[in-house]
């Protein structure tokens, strides 16, 4: 009875491993295309890690104030400058 038990576990196994010539499976090409995708990927990630590394970043302190943001810290005399011009030479 032991012999009957193995027997049929093996049947079983065979007609699991049938192919069905009905059913649509990707194959080789399928395993090629996604291998090629997977690689792609892969340098596409390296090279973006590469190219983030050599960024030069350096965040502005969040406590600048409103008149630096908009570019008037570049020149904080322009006020002055604009009193001392002559009369006039701004109709120009």
């Amino acid at each position: 009875m032991h012999d009957m038990d193995a027997t049929h576990a093996v049947t079983n196994m065979v007609t699991l491993a049938e192919v069905n010539e009905n059913k649509v499976t990707p194959g080789l090409l399928g395993f090629v295309v996604f291998a090629v995708l997977a690689l792609g990927v892969w340098l596409l990630m390296k090279s973006m890690h590469r190219h983030m590394g050599r960024v030069d970043f350096v965040e502005e302190p969040a406590t600048a104030p409103p008149a630096a943001k908009r570019g008037l810290a570049a020149r904080p005399n322009a006020k002055a400058d604009r009193d001392a011009a002559p009369k006039g030479s701004a109709d120009r």
